[in-house]
């Protein structure tokens, strides 16, 4: 069994098919069932979806970004975080894939073992984003007022911005 893991989904369906049969459960009516549940809970995420995307879209072409870049990077360097990786910090709490874009073009910048890339890197893995997590969850159970939510997000994404670069330069240097 050297390949135990090519059994796990083969045996995980077969394990709750066995379980619908003593049970006596339909299977395929459940599965149309939350099948059906899905495509409406698509629905009723997709307005802030495609709100959501259109605003990063706008943000990005309009030059924002480059314009926090600049004000951010004196900061940057005071804390000893790399400039190279601000944009990262500005993305990433909007889009993961615009993220990993920022994060790929500091890889292949910097190189694959340098001080920014590997901050870019806990980053990416430290941090959420935030504004898109928030858009489809809370519209996907219909949460009108986000309250504390926001802000207690946006602070634990400042808080992996500011220890990463102490992380990554504790471990491995500048």
């Amino acid at each position: 069994m050297n390949n135990f893991t090519d059994y796990i989904i083969p045996l995980l369906t077969v394990g709750v098919l066995v379980y619908a049969a003593i049970k006596r459960v339909d299977v395929f009516d459940a599965f149309c069932e939350g099948a059906a549940e899905g495509l409406k809970t698509c629905v009723d995420i997709l307005p802030a979806l495609v709100l959501l995307l259109v605003c990063i879209g706008m943000f990005r072409a309009s030059g924002a970004v480059e314009t926090l870049t600049a004000f951010l990077k004196p900061i940057c360097s005071a804390v000893g975080f790399p400039s190279e990786a601000t944009p990262l910090v500005i993305l990433r709490p909007f889009s993961g894939s615009g993220a990993m874009a920022v994060y790929n073009e500091i890889a292949a910048s910097t190189g694959a073992d340098s001080f920014a890339e590997r901050v870019a890197a806990v980053l990416i893995g430290s941090s959420e984003t935030t504004f898109y997590t928030i858009a489809v969850y809370f519209s996907a159970v219909k949460v009108k007022k986000t309250r504390y939510a926001v802000p207690a997000a946006l602070t634990a994404d400042l808080t992996a911005w500011i220890v990463c670069g102490a992380i990554v330069f504790a471990f491995f240097g500048g």
